[in-house]
């Protein structure tokens, strides 16, 4: 075995490769097919640089006379280049086009995209990321790179403690919080603690949150949404509900004072939990943020949060701050399941946090996305009813014919999210409207993403 260069500009003490040349037709010829099927199948990359003759020969055994005719014949099949003064590399080969599944359907990407779910990831705070990761590194105990704590660092969760409490209203002791992979993880362990039993959740809602309940063991039981929010009364013995009060998904709407006290005196009264997903509860453009429901009854409420929608889905950092009889059962669910979340990412988000550069972002966000949403009313607004616009990332605009709607979408080269495809159930009657995220597109594309938006509807209108 020898070594492949790490990176178009290190020698072999990288990444490893196994070159097993097979000397039965001759060391020469072993070793031409040893580094040609590396090349071939992609453990020697396009630019990477080879040892030297002389190193090579030393590896392997060979003589050196060997290992450069092995060269020389690579070279002049095409599979590596040699230029005096930067050695000897693997050649770029033209691209083979993947087979294709002729079961799978062939799927083009959009032109402009609207659909909801994701922030601007372009507004990612790299700089401010770098300075908390620096600093975060050069003063984390060398404990930190050892397995720990299945409910987090305690350094994110004291930051995180903090911060809920003055920033959402959320009374989260350290002690009570667990640290996740996201909000799908932090769902997935409330369903394996309660043990298969019955979830109602928001109908509509999002369909992949009950694919993650049902794949966990547990019972799915719609709940339907009006335009105040969560139908509170409609709740039985269910085990729990998952609900989204600061701005329903998909509808927009936040659920009414009423409806907030009704479902924590039911949690109260039937010793039910309330698990709240507060995922873009940061950002109110009308008026200041609805505090979380959680305040109201922490022993019975569960509350969820995320930097997924803050920060961008690829840290998978979420938090979970947990009634105390909870925390036990959460934190052996997910010791079991993937034993903590990964430490370095946390140590950033607690610096971040802790410097108050968190807040900052989320104020330049706020900024950001209530011009578009602002963008978004100006365009559409006098010909369409368009709901849920006093927070989050998205918008629900009222169409006729939704089919109709997304295919001319899709003609124009524009993906939208359908309100169709979040009920629980298929049927007719139901109210039709696109959901239409403003946090995806970058800020150059975003008024024309518009623009086509108010052409398709337009079209609609005849």
């Amino acid at each position: 075995m020898v070594r492949a260069p790490a990176s178009a500009d290190a020698f072999w003490s990288g990444v490893d490769l196994h070159l097993e040349p097979d000397a039965a037709d001759g060391r020469r010829a072993g070793l031409e097919r040893a580094l040609r099927d590396a090349v071939r199948d992609g453990r020697l990359a396009p630019g990477s640089r080879l040892p030297a003759t002389r190193k090579l020969a030393a590896e392997l055994g060979v003589s050196r006379g060997t290992a450069k005719a092995a060269y020389d014949q690579l070279v002049a099949e095409g599979y590596l280049t040699a230029q005096q003064g930067s050695g000897t590399r693997v050649a770029s080969l033209p691209a083979q086009a993947p087979a294709r599944d002729e079961g799978a359907p062939h799927t083009r990407a959009p032109r402009f995209d609207l659909r909801p779910g994701s922030p601007d990831v372009g507004a990612f705070p790299a700089a401010a990321w770098l300075r908390a990761l620096r600093r975060a590194i050069a003063t984390a105990p060398s404990l930190a790179y050892d397995y720990g704590d299945p409910r987090g660092r305690i350094e994110l969760r004291t930051a995180l403690s903090g911060y809920l409490g003055r920033a959402r209203g959320v009374p989260a002791p350290p002690e009570r919080i667990v640290i996740t992979s996201g909000y799908v993880q932090g769902l997935a362990l409330l369903t394996r603690v309660l043990d298969g039993a019955s979830i109602a959740m928001e109908d509509p809602g999002l369909p992949f949150h009950r694919d993650v309940v049902r794949h966990n063991g547990g019972g799915v039981v719609p709940l339907r949404v009006d335009e105040r929010g969560a139908r509170t009364g409609d709740l039985t013995d269910e085990a729990a509900v998952v609900v989204t009060p600061a701005h329903q998904y998909p509808t927009g709407v936040t659920l009414h004072p009423e409806r907030r006290r009704a479902l924590t005196e039911w949690a109260r009264a039937r010793g039910g939990l309330v698990v709240e997903d507060d995922y873009d509860g940061e950002f109110r453009y009308d008026r200041q943020p609805v505090g979380a429901l959680q305040g109201m009854a922490p022993d019975h409420v569960v509350y969820l949060g995320t930097a997924s929608k803050t920060l961008g889905p690829a840290l998978r950092l979420g938090w979970m701050v947990l009634p105390p009889h909870l925390v036990d059962a959460v934190a052996d669910a997910k010791l079991h399941s993937d034993h903590h979340t990964e430490t370095i990412g946390q140590l950033a988000l607690a610096e971040l946090v802790e410097s108050h550069a968190y807040d900052r972002h989320i104020r330049a966000c706020r900024l950001r996305y209530r011009r578009r949403r602002d963008q978004l009313v100006d365009r559409l607004g006098t010909r369409r009813r368009v709901r849920g616009i006093a927070a989050g990332l998205h918008a629900l605009v009222d169409v006729p014919d939704e089919e109709a709607a997304v295919a001319r979408a899709e003609a124009a080269g524009l993906a939208v999210g359908r309100l169709g495809d979040h009920w629980h159930s298929s049927g007719g009657g139901r109210p039709q409207g696109l959901v239409v995220g403003y946090g995806t597109p970058r800020e150059r594309a975003y008024p024309e993403a518009l623009d086509v938006l108010g052409r398709v509807l337009d079209h609609l209108d005849g």
